[in-house]
């Protein structure tokens, strides 16, 4: 087979960077490493089944509110623009943000925490982790000499790319968040060979701030179209007052008086829509809010960051990404305003408890049912795993690849 010279490396990376853990035979196509890294989540399962995952309003309940999908897919093209203007491969940096929600399970961050607890006896459970072991084990493309999966086998770069917390859990502070389940120890120490220790690299950083700039801006989109904001209720002394707690308790270090002033600007801002009424000009006006805001947002960070490091290329552990502390504060505050008027509503809260009432009931019910109650996929795992804890991991497995649709009906299925 003739040898690809694109495959040995990318502007501004090395070979170890674009190394693979399983050793394949080189493609005949022109494609670099990056580029090839990037086809093979998009044309992953756990891709296409986030379109039937929850990102804040759940699916089903329009058809404009986003998906874990279509945030993804959003993040990506804010990531990759970020990315580019920056130095890096914008390949490498759209295929992090591609895999940056693959581990969620049914029913979001909800869905997240009752997995957690019903995954106690197994180390718990945790999205980003859980991304990792799709990548680098669970979905299907290249299976090792000894049998082993190697996942999609993904370059060294991508995958430390993707790791938004490089540690294993209790290693991060005070942090509950990991990137790393005790069993995927081995493949993590590999592609974090050579990074420091507890660091991120620049691309994860970009891939990070293009998340919290995709969700906290469109997930507040999404609750305007829905009826669930009313934008004059911004300008109110108590919501705006519950908008500053929510923000400084949870998303930022701000004390309330920065943070009231901060959003007392960001709301004054013409661009905000007065009212939402559907119609085609505030459709538009809507859009241009949210068009406005992330160009603000990106723009502050390519800015700040090209002012500390000058031209030319930026990549892996030779910079960092710079976001100035107001931009930093306008996403914390959208965020607030997302937690305050869709997830703290009493509707949300009973829909939530009956969700995760649901996913332990699953775990429960396949842990009965298991082997033979298992997809085929997850079967061999089971009958493989050497001790509860571990028949328990392949359980969790299963849950978390479900979508919201098809862990319902399984539940319903299983449990009735």
């Amino acid at each position: 087979m003739r040898n690809n010279p694109r495959e040995g490396g990318a502007p501004g990376y090395t070979h170890r960077d674009t190394e693979r853990r399983a050793r394949e035979e080189r493609k005949n196509r022109a494609r670099d490493p990056f580029e090839r890294d990037r086809a093979r989540i998009l044309h992953s399962a756990a891709l296409r089944r986030l379109a039937a995952k929850t990102q804040v309003v759940q699916p089903g309940v329009s058809d404009f509110p986003r998906t874990r999908l279509t945030h993804s897919l959003e993040c990506a093209q804010i990531g990759r623009e970020l990315g580019q203007a920056l130095g890096c491969d914008p390949d490498l940096v759209e295929a992090a943000c591609l895999s940056h929600d693959l581990g969620h399970p049914p029913f979001g961050h909800n869905g997240e925490r009752a997995l957690d607890e019903a995954a106690a006896d197994c180390g718990g459970f945790e999205g980003n982790a859980q991304s990792l072991r799709l990548l680098v084990r669970l979905e299907g493309k290249v299976i090792e000499p000894d049998g082993r999966s190697a996942g999609l086998n993904l370059t060294r770069a991508t995958l430390d790319a993707t790791v938004k917390y490089p540690w294993l859990r209790g290693e991060g502070g005070d942090t509950h968040k990991f990137n790393c389940y005790p069993d995927d120890t081995g493949v993590f120490t590999w592609l974090r060979r050579g990074a420091p220790e507890g660091r991120t690299c620049f691309e994860a950083q970009v891939m990070d701030w293009a998340d919290d700039v995709a969700y906290s801006v469109h997930d507040v989109e999404d609750a305007l179209h829905a009826g669930l904001v009313d934008p004059s209720a911004l300008h109110g002394a108590a919501e705006r007052a519950e908008i500053v707690r929510i923000a400084a308790a949870h998303y930022c270090d701000a004390e309330a008086a920065e943070l009231d002033e901060v959003f007392t600007d960001l709301v004054a801002d013409p661009v905000w829509p007065r009212a939402f009424t559907g119609d085609l000009p505030s459709l538009a006006a809507l859009k241009n809010l949210t068009s406005e805001l992330i160009g603000r947002f990106c723009r502050a960070a390519e800015e700040a960051t090209l002012a500390a490091y000058g031209p030319g290329r930026l990549t892996r552990y030779g910079a960092d990404l710079i976001v100035p502390r107001r931009p930093l504060l306008e996403c914390a505050l959208l965020k607030a305003v997302s937690a305050h008027f869709v997830l703290s509503r009493e509707e949300a809260l009973v829909y939530q408890a009956e969700e995760r009432r649901l996913i332990s009931e699953l775990v429960e019910a396949l842990w009965k049912n298991a082997p033979e109650g298992l997809d085929p996929q997850f079967r061999a795992s089971f009958a493989e795993a050497g001790d509860d804890a571990a028949a328990l991991r392949v359980v969790v497995d299963q849950v978390a690849s479900l979508t919201d649709t098809s862990a319902t009906s399984l539940h319903a299925r299983l449990v009735g």
